[in-house]
Order: structure tokens, then C-alpha cells, then sequence
């Protein structure tokens, strides 16, 4: 099993050992802050599996790129953006174990474009894809990624399973594929199935069972076999990490059984996003206003949904800790709600899905002290905007004993960037 990285304790004073302060003192707030200790532990977690494949989308900043490359993992890339990422932190696409993979349900113009001039390997999500893909690139390789008919996660707009999800090959529709990659020059060499982020090992396990199934159905030509994502980290107290070992053990004995099949070995992909990055994040804000409203206390801070959209998206939970600005610790603690300087009401921090405003036990705060939204190192940065005119704050690697800025807080010129006042008349 993994180390537990969360102690959800409710006061902080530091991050990697560094104080919140000297962090908030060189970088303002608000700021993200990754701890690369965090993340260097996630990928030997790993270690059992042929092939770590990095779900970029999770969190794309080429200085996290670069780390996770120097570790041996390579990367799923699911825009041309994406690739171009991949490529400005260092990764050969033409580096085997396919460096960089595009997964997708579509190509875009751009994205075929790019896939054309790297020669990338696809991951196809759609069966217009093998046709397209045939014509730009005859010759090509392909993954193909079946939607098994079932999915799961911590969200209904996570689960990527099943009949209601748009993502993936229908697994009803995988011999019409095969004879659509006939004709069209496409060798399919792989196979992948993602159910949803936040899943439970019941529900991984039978990814197992469905994509073995279908594996002989596309027979000898399958070199690669890729578990997917969707690992759960904790974020709340009580949960728990997949048994990984259990999980491995699974996996490696499909795998085992279709080698014996086809007559020759296979790698074993696996494919974390989450799962590598959310514990090593923290979105530090500063307190800037502390009022009552009827029943409710409201900590109101200077980062908004458009710094972390997770909570308003999905009713997402996030650890919550205080950081006293004179470092004392608080002895008192309050019921509070926990919301931006957006002007939106679902600016709420601590909501459940479907919008409604919860509570926090916390301890008690003033104004200047310091929040910090824990384990926000997945789909925090990576969603975040420029709604209400709001800057995209920094974000900062913690690294052997340094502080690394691997991206400059937003200035009026970032935000306007792009646009044109057109000529009257």
C-alpha cells in the first residue's frame, strides 16, 4: 500500500519544510505549490508496471513535465497543445515506449496535423478515428481505447464508462473496427479502458476482466495492454488507497494469460494523472474578509473557482488548513463557509455536488491569516481562467530544498493579450 501523505490536520505552518510564510512572502497569494517529494513517491509506487504513462491533462506545467520524465515515465497527451508540451519539456517522440501517446475521442485538424508530422502513436477513442488516421498516415499503429459498457468515479461527470459517457469504443463495435483497420491500412497493436477517476478496486477489477475478453478478440497483433487511470488518493478522512500490490497482481495475471495465448510478450501500461500529482499540490490564499451572514460565517479569501474549479464542478472535496500570519496556533475552532471574491455565488469552496453551501469545522481566523485548499495538485492550475478579470496565479515546485517558480503570476498584459479594439466606422 502507499505511504499516507495526508495527515488532514486544520493548521499548517509549513509545506515541505518550508514556512507558509517565506512561500507567501517570495510568491504572494494566491499561489500553488507542488511538493516534488510527494510526486517522485507516487511514481515508485508504480514501479510494477512496464510502463508509467503520466495523464498530463492532470497537471501540464512543463516544469512538472520535466521531472516526470527525468523518472522514466512518459505521457498521454490529449490536444495538440498537449503534444506541444510534451515536446517543450524534453520527450522524444520518437523515443520507444511511445513517448508520447495522443489519446482522444476526435482529431481536430490540428491535432491530425501534429500526430502526421511526429509520427505519433493514437489512441483512439472513436472509430471515425481509424479512417481518419488511415488516410493522413497509412501504415499506422493504434491503440484502441473500448468504453466496456460500465464506468465509475467519484462524480457522474467523471465516470467515463457506460452508455451515458462519450468517451471510448463501444465494446459491441470492436470487430467492425478491426475490419475498418483492415481497409484502411491501420495495425492495431494496443488496448485501453478507462472507467472514471476515483474508482474502487472492486470496479478496476473488472477492467480487467472485460479488456482480456476483448484482447482475444482483437487477437495476436496486441504488443501493449494499459490498465488506464482513475486511482483514488484520499481526500477526506477514512479513505483509502487501492492495494496496489492486489491491483498489480491482477493485471499482470491478464496479461500472464493472454502471452499465453498469442505466443509472445506483452508491456503493461498504466495510465495515473491524478494519482501522481493531487497530493503534492496546495492552493495557499489569504483570508481578506471574515463576516456573518444570519447562521453563517464566511472566510472569504482571495482565490475564487477560477484559481480551483473542482468544488463548483463537482461538489468537490478538498482538506482545508489555517496558517496564523504570527505562526500562533488557534485553540478555538468555528463552523465556517469557505468561498472566493468571485462575483457568483457558487464561489463556495466547501459545497457539495449540486451547489449546496456546506460547513467547515476550522480553526478560528482572522483577516491576513492564510488558507490552504490540500491535495489540489490535479485539476486545480490546469483548469483555471480569467473570469472577472482575475490573473492566473503562480505556481511553484518545492525541490531538495528550493523554491522553483515554473510559472509568473498573470500581469494586465497576459489578460488582454490577444485582443483588438477594431477601427470605427
Amino acid at each position: 500500500m502507499p505511504t499516507a501523505t495526508q495527515t488532514f490536520e486544520t493548521q499548517r505552518s509549513q509545506i515541505s519544510g518550508f514556512p507558509i510564510q517565506d512561500i507567501v512572502k517570495e510568491f504572494g497569494t494566491p499561489c500553488y505549490v507542488y511538493d516534488m517529494s510527494v510526486i517522485e513517491e507516487r511514481v515508485r509506487d508504480l514501479s510494477a508496471f512496464d510502463v508509467v504513462r503520466y495523464a498530463q491533462k492532470a497537471c501540464s506545467n512543463i516544469g512538472i513535465l520535466d521531472r516526470l520524465r527525468r523518472l522514466g515515465v512518459v505521457v498521454d497527451a490529449v490536444s495538440a497543445g498537449e503534444v506541444k508540451r510534451a515536446l517543450a519539456a524534453g520527450y522524444d517522440p520518437k523515443k520507444e515506449p511511445h513517448c508520447i501517446v495522443f489519446t482522444a475521442d476526435v482529431f481536430d485538424r490540428e491535432a491530425l496535423a501534429i500526430v502526421k508530422e511526429y509520427g505519433l502513436h493514437v489512441n483512439c477513442g472513436s472509430p471515425d478515428m481509424i479512417q481518419q488516421l488511415g488516410s493522413a498516415v497509412p501504415g499506422s499503429s493504434v491503440t484502441l481505447r473500448i468504453n466496456p459498457g460500465f464506468g465509475h468515479g467519484h462524480s457522474q461527470k467523471t465516470n467515463t464508462g457506460g452508455p451515458q459517457s462519450k468517451h471510448g469504443i463501444w465494446h459491441e463495435d470492436v470487430d467492425e473496427c478491426l475490419r475498418m483497420a483492415d481497409l484502411n491500412n491501420v495495425l492495431v497493436t494496443g488496448l485501453h479502458m478507462h472507467i472514471g477517476s476515483g474508482t474502487d478496486l472492486e470496479h478496476l477489477s473488472q477492467v480487467c476482466e472485460s479488456l482480456e475478453k476483448i484482447a482475444l478478440q482483437v487477437g495476436r497483433t496486441l504488443t501493449t495492454i494499459s490498465a488506464g487511470g482513475g486511482l483514488p488518493v484520499p481526500y477526506r478522512q477514512g479513505q483509502t488507497y487501492v492495494d496496489l500490490d492486489q491491483y498489480y497482481s491482477l493485471w499482470d495475471a491478464t496479461r500472464k494469460r493472454l502471452e499465453s495465448s498469442f505466443g509472445h510478450p506483452l508491456n503493461l501500461e498504466i495510465e495515473p494523472g491524478r494519482y501522481l500529482v493531487a497530493e503534492s499540490g496546495f492552493l495557499i490564499a489569504e483570508i481578506r474578509a471574515v463576516k456573518k451572514m444570519g447562521e453563517n460565517i464566511f472566510y472569504l479569501l482571495d482565490a475564487g473557482f477560477n484559481d480551483l474549479a473542482r468544488p463548483i464542478l463537482y461538489g468537490a472535496y478538498h482538506p482545508i488548513s489555517i496558517s496564523h500570519r504570527d505562526g500562533r496556533i488557534s485553540k478555538q475552532t468555528a463552523d465556517v463557509v469557505v468561498g472566493g471574491p468571485l462575483c457568483e455565488s457558487g464561489d463556495i469552496f466547501t459545497q457539495e455536488e449540486g451547489g449546496f453551501v456546506a460547513k467547515r469545522n476550522l480553526p478560528v481566523a482572522f483577516v491576513g491569516d492564510f488558507l490552504i485548499l490540500e491535495v489540489a495538485g490535479a485539476y486545480g492550475f490546469v483548469m483555471a481562467s480569467n473570469y472577472n478579470g482575475r490573473y492566473r496565479v503562480p505556481e511553484v515546485l518545492l525541490e531538495k530544498g528550493k523554491m522553483h517558480c515554473i510559472r509568473a503570476r498573470e500581469s494586465f498584459e497576459d489578460l488582454i493579450h490577444g485582443e483588438v479594439i477594431p477601427p470605427v466606422g
